[in-house]
C-alpha cells in the first residue's frame, strides 16, 4: 500500500538540478524510504534500477569495485543484471540500503560527475552512521529527511482530506470546530497517536473494512524489535547503554517532569556517561531529544544545558506499543481506551510525545524550559517546548504548554509569559478542548498542532 508523503514534492525539487547532485533519504527504518524512492522513479522517469545492497548480486558488489574508472562497462553490467535500458538524463538509479555497501556511496563521486544519470540513496540511519568511517562522503550528494507519516499525511491515508480542510480553515481564521467536527478530529487524533506514522502499521490498521488496532500493534512491535537489533549491532563500546536508555523511554516518559534522570539509571553517572547514546538515538531517527534551554532568547541552542534532556519517540504509535505488555488481551482494552480518550494513566506521556513528534516533522528542534527558585527550594516555571519563528532580524519565542486532560491549571506559562514578554510572539496551550483565546493565550486543540 502506497501512502501520499509530502517528501515527494522535495524530491520533485531535487530533480531540477538536472543531475548535480544525488540524493540520500535519511530515516529510520521502516519510514517508507525505499517505496517513495522506486514510486519517484517509475513515475518520474523513462526507466530506473533499483540496487538493493542488502541482496544484490556479487557480479553487481564487483563492478562497483572494478569499474569506477571504466563507467560505459559498469553501466552494461548494471543494464544487464537488472534487464533494465538505460537513457541518458531519464533513468533514476536508486541505491537502497546503501549502508551495507559503503563503495557505492563513495562512489556517488563520480557517478555524478559522469553526468548521464540520477541518483537516489536510501537507507537506515543507524547503519549508516555506523559504516563511513573508511570512506570519503562524497559532496555531491544532497540530504532529505524522511520522517513517519505526519498528521497530515495520516489524515490523507484514512481519507479524512475535508475534516483537514477545514481545521487548517479554522485555525486560519482563528475560530473553534462546530463542536461534533470538534469531537470527530479528536477521535481521529487520538487514532494517529495509538497506529502511530509508520506505513506497515497505517497499511494493516486500513487493511481490512473494519480498522484493526490489534493488527496495527503487531506491525509496530515487529518495528520495534528490528530497532533493537538495530541497536545491539552497534559499537561495542556504548551498545549496552543505548540498549538502556531505548527500553526506559516509557517509564522516563511516564514520570512528572518526563525528563531523564541519570541517577535512575545508574548510580554516580551523568549526561557524559550517555551522551554517546543518546547521540546514537538521535541520529538514527528512532528518538527525538529535547534539551532544557536556560536563557530563552534568540538562538534557543545558544544556552542550551545538554544536561537536562527528555528523550521522545519518533513515532508516538511506537511508543504506544513499547509501553504496553504483550498480552493481547490487555493490549486490545488498552488500545481501545486510549482511542474512546477513556485512558486515565500515561496519557499525557503520549500526548506530549505526539506534540514533539508533529513540532519536529514541521523543522522545529526541541527545547524545553524549567527554572528553580532557590529560595523556594522548588521549581516555578516549567514549559515542554519552546519555539521560534525562525526570524533572522526580530526572533520571538513561543513557548507551548501540553495538557491531556479537560481540567488544569497553567500558571506556569502564565509566569513565562511575564517573565520574558519582550521576547514572545505568542503563548499556545494545546489541549483536547476546542479553539479558544484567553489571557493572551492561544488554546489550541491537539489536531491543530501539526499547523505551528
Amino acid at each position: 500500500m502506497i501512502f501520499k508523503r509530502k517528501i515527494y514534492d522535495k524530491l520533485l525539487e531535487w530533480k531540477k538540478l538536472n543531475g548535480s547532485r544525488a540524493v540520500l533519504i535519511e530515516g529510520a527504518r521502516r519510514v517508507g524510504k525505499s517505496t517513495v524512492a522506486e514510486a519517484f522513479g517509475r513515475n518520474e522517469y523513462r526507466s530506473h534500477v533499483l540496487i538493493d545492497f542488502g541482496k544484490c548480486s556479487g557480479t553487481v558488489k564487483s563492478a562497483f569495485e572494478n569499474y569506477l574508472s571504466d563507467l560505459d562497462s559498469l553501466f552494461s553490467v548494471l543494464s544487464f543484471e537488472y534487464g533494465v535500458e538505460l537513457h541518458e538524463r531519464d533513468t533514476l538509479f536508486i541505491f537502497d540500503e546503501v549502508q551495507r555497501f559503503p563503495r557505492a556511496r563513495e562512489a556517488i563521486k563520480y557517478l555524478v560527475q559522469d553526468g548521464r544519470f540520477d541518483y537516489m540513496e536510501t537507507g537506515s540511519l543507524i547503519s549508516i552512521r555506523e559504516n563511513v568511517k573508511d570512506i570519503i562522503i562524497p559532496s555531491e550528494e544532497r540530504t532529505v529527511r524522511m520522517y513517519p507519516l505526519d498528521f497530515e499525511e495520516f489524515c490523507w491515508a484514512i481519507g479524512e482530506e475535508k475534516l483537514l480542510e477545514y481545521i487548517r480553515k479554522c485555525y486560519e481564521e482563528r475560530r473553534p470546530l462546530l463542536q461534533e467536527l470538534h469531537g470527530r478530529a479528536m477521535r481521529v487524533f487520538r487514532e494517529y497517536m495509538i497506529i502511530g506514522g509508520m506505513p506497515q502499521s497505517i497499511a494493516a490498521y486500513i487493511g481490512n473494512r473494519i480498522r484493526n488496532i490489534v493488527a496495527a500493534d503487531m506491525e509496530k512491535k515487529d518495528i520495534l524489535s528490528l530497532y533493537r537489533s538495530d541497536i545491539m549491532k552497534a559499537d561495542d563500546s556504548y551498545r549496552n547503554k543505548v540498549a538502556t536508555i531505548f527500553d526506559q523511554i516509557p517509564s522516563i516518559l511516564s514520570r512528572h517532569e518526563k525528563r531523564v534522570v541519570f541517577s535512575d539509571i545508574a548510580k554516580k553517572t551523568g549526561f557524559e556517561d550517555y551522551e554517546t547514546s543518546f547521540f546514537f538515538l538521535e541520529n538514527s531517527m528512532v528518538a527525538n531529544m529535547c534539551f532544557n534551554s536556560t536563557d530563552p532568547n534568540v538562538g534557543l541552542a545558544l544556552n542550551e544545558d545538554r544536561t537536562y534532556v527528555k528523550c521522545y519517540m519518533g513515532d508516538t504509535g511506537l511508543l504506544v506499543s513499547h509501553t504496553f505488555s504483550d498480552n493481547a488481551e490487555s493490549d486490545r482494552k488498552t488500545l481501545s481506551e486510549i482511542l474512546d480518550g477513556r485512558l486515565s494513566v500515561n496519557e499525557g506521556m503520549f500526548y506530549e510525545n505526539l506534540i514533539a513528534q508533529m513540532l519536529v516533522a514541521n523543522g522545529h528542534r526541541l527545547f524545553f524550559y524549567t527554572h528553580y527558585d532557590r529560595t523556594a527550594k522548588r521549581t516555578d516555571m516549567e514549559i515542554d517546548f519552546l519555539i521560534s519563528d525562525g526570524s533572522k532580524t526580530k526572533t520571538r519565542i513561543f513557548p507551548v504548554e501540553v495538557k491531556s486532560g479537560e481540567n488544569y491549571k497553567y500558571s506556569s506559562l502564565l509566569k513565562f509569559r511575564d517573565t520574558y514578554s519582550r521576547r514572545i510572539g505568542g503563548c499556545y496551550l494545546i489541549h483536547p478542548k476546542n479553539y479558544r483565546e484567553e489571557d493572551g493565550i492561544v488554546f489550541l486543540p491537539c489536531y491543530m498542532a501539526f499547523l505551528l
